[in-house]
């Protein structure tokens, strides 16, 4: 992804609005694709899986290295938004009247 070099401070901070805006939005598709999920999973131990739960994280944690951003803010950043959505999918289980 290029980075555009700004003029003025002005330019600059526009910018970095429209970021905030693309990665908000980028977590809502996430967020979509997560209420799906719960289609395919019978139990909130299902939801709950520790183990696609380090995958994305050793992901995450990779790909930030390999961009030059900080992996640990990465990392928290994932955690807590992974926290909220397993409880958005299990709520989309409970909906379902999966349990």
């Amino acid at each position: 992804m290029e980075v555009k070099k700004c003029q003025t401070l002005e330019e600059l901070r526009k910018e970095i609005d429209e970021v905030d805006e693309k990665i908000v939005e980028l977590i809502a598709v996430r967020n979509d694709y997560i209420k799906q999920a719960a289609d395919f999973k019978q139990s909130v131990e299902e939801i709950k899986s520790d183990e696609r739960i380090d995958e994305v994280m050793q992901h995450v944690r990779h790909k930030a290295l390999t961009l030059g951003v900080s992996p640990n803010m990465v990392a928290d950043i994932y955690r807590t938004m992974i926290d909220e959505m397993v409880e958005t999918e299990i709520a989309e289980l409970r909906n379902r009247g999966a349990f």
